[in-house]
C-alpha cells in the first residue's frame, strides 16, 4: 500500500445497513470479501466505539466482525486531542450524540479517528440542512471541520469497484 493512499474511517451505519438490506451475505458474499481485503490493505477501518456498537449485539455480523481484517483503532491521546477540538470548533456539535435515546454514541469518534488518521469518513447518514432543528448529523460536523466525507456506494464508486452477479 502507497503511504499516500487516501483511508477510510467506517461509521457503524455503513455496515449494519448493508448487512441487512442491500449487500446480505446470502446474495452478495463478495461485498464482505471486498471488505476484508480492503482491511487487509489499510484502506479501511473502524474505531474502536464502531466495533463495540456493532458487536455488543450477538448477531451474525457481530459474529462476521469479530472475525474480519478490517482493523479496529484503539482510543488514544490522539483522538481525544480531536475529539476535544471538534467540540470546540463549534457549539453545534454537541447534538451529534443523542444522550436521551443512547444513540449515535460513536459518531465523534468516527469524526475524532478520521481527524487523527487524514481519513475520510464513509457514513449513510445524509447532512441535516434544516435550520429549526438542534440534531446535527457526521456530514455537518465533517464539513465544518474539513473533513472529507462520502457515502459507501460512492465509497466503490471510487474504489471503482466492480461486482458481477450470477445465478447459482
Amino acid at each position: 500500500m502507497s503511504t499516500a493512499q487516501q483511508k477510510y474511517c467506517l461509521d457503524a451505519n455503513v455496515l449494519i445497513q448493508a448487512w441487512q438490506k442491500y449487500y446480505s451475505p446470502r446474495f452478495c458474499p463478495d461485498y464482505w470479501t471486498l471488505l476484508n481485503e480492503l482491511g487487509i490493505n489499510g484502506v479501511i477501518f473502524l474505531p474502536q466505539h464502531v466495533y463495540e456498537e456493532i458487536v455488543r449485539t450477538e448477531d451474525d455480523l457481530s459474529t462476521w466482525l469479530k472475525s474480519s481484517n478490517i482493523p479496529i483503532h484503539a482510543i488514544d491521546e490522539r483522538v481525544t486531542f480531536f475529539l476535544k477540538e471538534m467540540f470546540a470548533a463549534d457549539p453545534s456539535h454537541q447534538y451529534l450524540v443523542d444522550n436521551t435515546k443512547q444513540r449515535s454514541l460513536a459518531d465523534p469518534w468516527v469524526i475524532a479517528h478520521a481527524m487523527k488518521e487524514k481519513a475520510c469518513v464513509v457514513t449513510k447518514e445524509e447532512k441535516v440542512t434544516a435550520l429549526n432543528t438542534n440534531r446535527i448529523k457526521i456530514p455537518n460536523v465533517c464539513d465544518n471541520m474539513k473533513i472529507k466525507w462520502l457515502n459507501d456506494f460512492q465509497l466503490i464508486e471510487k474504489l471503482k469497484v466492480h461486482f458481477t452477479c450470477a445465478i447459482r
